[in-house]
């Protein structure tokens, strides 16, 4: 499998060839507000990796979600997040609306932090709900996403009580998920985590990077 090293990308954690002495910020992420605070993948999407994930999340193969907690276990070494105390943050999966998740059997998000709390000791918590079922993303542009994303995460109704999310006010937390492509997902679930939810900052942590 294909690691993510350096250099890649401060805020998106693209990866590109050449040689970099400093930090920097790829056209796709300048200029943009985005409400995470930086995403950072284990290793990129392809070859077995992406097999691997097609297996896990369509095939329900749960038996593969060491490996790819295997690769969010090699995220956590990005050198802003090994000098946290990150016992302190919160876990959080990024959510499937429910219809999904009843066809699916499980949420992918959700097994890989609690795959990852097992191991690191960081609690994790479910905090936000989908509201509706969005299109696929798969051929949507990025501002495409952007627009079919809008609005499709939340905090739990009130009348929800029994299903009412971890507290994460104040809290900083990792944004859990298997794959990142273009980052509307990550960008949407962390502006409700930090305005509606009170979360003090949101840095995104996914197995592979699309």
């Amino acid at each position: 499998m294909d690691r993510i090293e350096a250099p890649y990308c401060s805020i998106c954690g693209e990866d590109f060839g050449g040689a970099m002495d400093r930090d920097f910020v790829c056209s796709n992420c300048s200029g943009r507000r985005l409400a995470f605070e930086f995403a950072i993948s284990g290793f990129k999407a392809n070859g077995r990796l992406r097999e691997v994930l097609h297996r896990f999340k369509y095939s329900r193969d749960l038996s593969l979600r060491g490996l790819l907690a295997d690769a969010l276990m090699t995220a956590l070494e990005e050198p802003r997040l090994a000098k946290e105390d990150l016992s302190q943050w919160m876990l959080v999966p990024v959510p499937l609306h429910w219809m999904r998740q009843v066809q699916r059997s499980f949420n992918q998000s959700w097994e890989l932090c609690q795959e990852l709390s097992a191991r690191t000791g960081i609690p994790a918590g479910q905090v936000l709900w989908r509201t509706r079922k969005s299109a696929t993303q798969a051929r949507l542009n990025r501002q495409e996403r952007l627009e079919n994303l809008r609005g499709v995460f939340a905090l739990p109704p009130r009348w929800r009580f029994w299903s009412r999310g971890a507290d994460v006010r104040g809290k900083k937390v990792l944004l859990v998920d298997d794959v990142l492509t273009t980052g509307a997902t990550s960008h949407e679930c962390a502006r409700v985590l930090r305005r509606e939810a009170g979360a003090e900052k949101v840095v995104v942590i996914t197995a592979a990077r699309g």
